[in-house]
């Protein structure tokens, strides 16, 4: 009995920790889109930043997030002072300022930050089908206010959004299913 009640622990704790967000690279992620298109979420973060730390720890953990951007992005997390080189749409970004001393403190800004306009963390880069930006949208997200965004930019219903008031009867009309 004792060994039926070990492995079904065993099962629930690897079934549980085991699921999480299929991070890529953003190159893997154009790659694949070739093959079967869908838009990008890039979660940009540094190591020094608190918030992008929650959003780590409570949003992506959350089980509804998740599964809704594993089923319908491909998820790309990027350090915004990271030393990585990053090809992007033909195009080579470094951040040859970047200091091996400072690893974990603030740090250099990639090139490819500055190219995305993104200037404060935790921003996230949402990308069409194409590897075009979309939107950024910055700052702390928990899973309710982040499945806003995430049910506006899966496909294309961003693009009926013209005005601020078209994103406020967007607001109005949505109903969030996400489970704290």
């Amino acid at each position: 009995m004792h060994k039926f009640i070990f492995f079904i622990s065993l099962f629930i704790f690897f079934s549980n920790s085991a699921q999480e967000i299929n991070w890529i690279s953003i190159e893997k992620a154009q790659e694949l889109q070739k093959k079967v298109p869908k838009n990008i979420i890039m979660d940009i973060y540094t190591d020094w930043c608190g918030p992008c730390k929650l959003m780590d720890l409570n949003t992506f953990q959350n089980p509804d997030v998740i599964n809704f951007v594993n089923n319908n992005f491909y998820a790309v997390k990027f350090n915004a002072e990271g030393p990585d080189k990053i090809k992007f749409k033909g195009r080579e970004f470094l951040n040859i300022n970047y200091q091996v001393n400072l690893k974990g403190r603030r740090n250099a800004t990639h090139d490819f930050t500055r190219y995305l306009g993104v200037s404060g963390y935790p921003t996230l880069v949402f990308f069409d089908k194409e590897s075009n930006p979309i939107a950024p949208i910055t700052g702390f997200l928990n899973p309710n206010q982040i499945e806003i965004y995430l049910k506006l930019f899966k496909d294309n219903k961003f693009q009926s959004i013209k005005s601020q008031e078209d994103f406020q009867r967007f607001l109005e009309n949505f109903i969030p299913e996400f489970k704290i």
